[in-house]
């Protein structure tokens, strides 16, 4: 047996890059996670460290970020991590990392004033492993 697993709460980077096939939407998305940094015995101090995130998103997790996920938003993400390479025009290959999306909750205040008060939306879609086109 075997999991493949990833739970990230973290700060969107920019707004989604979104891409539209005869399959459907797919929106690409970076990520913030920090890690808080501390204090040794010693007095050295340890900094905080942010790693960014790429997250992949099929369907309708990919038309709801088109819609309401934008840069600076809080989000919870759940999927799994996948790795892939391509050649570019010049031959190279190149390789990354990304998570794909099986599940998108928005965080925080709402902004377009409708409402006062926290916003929390889920949803959750299948995941369909295709060719990515980013």
């Amino acid at each position: 047996m075997s999991v493949n697993k990833v739970i990230l709460l973290g700060y969107v980077g920019k707004d989604p890059e979104v891409k539209e096939f005869e399959t459907g939407k797919v929106a690409k998305i970076t990520i913030a996670t920090t890690e808080k940094g501390y204090k040794l015995k010693s007095g050295k101090e340890v900094p905080d460290r942010t790693e960014w995130h790429n997250i992949m998103l099929w369907g309708g997790l990919a038309e709801t970020a088109e819609k309401y996920v934008k840069k600076g938003m809080q989000v919870y993400i759940e999927g799994k991590i996948q790795n892939r390479s391509w050649a570019d025009k010049e031959g190279i290959t190149h390789y990354i990392t990304e998570v794909v999306a099986s599940d998108l909750q928005m965080l925080g205040k709402r902004e377009d004033g409708a409402k006062a008060g926290n916003q929390s939306t889920s949803i959750n879609t299948k995941v369909i492993d295709n060719d990515f086109p980013f």
